[in-house]
């Protein structure tokens, strides 16, 4: 909920980035997701739609990159 910022979110500082990754999420998945949606700008819900071969190749490696595919709902 976004109270008293006119609609917008906070932006985090480096200080309360290191804060999350250190003490506010404590489990390999919730980071992986965490730091998924922050360095590439996308929102949870759009995480969600990521499926394991657009995060990994045939071979198992990391791509270099990966397309968000939006959902679009009527």
């Amino acid at each position: 909920m976004k109270i008293n910022r006119h609609g917008r979110a906070k932006i985090l500082t480096q200080q309360e980035i290191q804060l999350i990754f250190s003490h506010g999420v404590n489990n390999d998945r919730d980071q992986t997701l965490f730091a998924v949606c922050l360095f590439s700008a996308c929102r949870i819900r759009e995480f969600c739609t990521l499926l394991t071969e657009d995060i990994y190749t045939p071979k198992g490696g990391v791509r270099p990159q990966f397309v968000i595919s939006a959902l679009l709902s009527n």
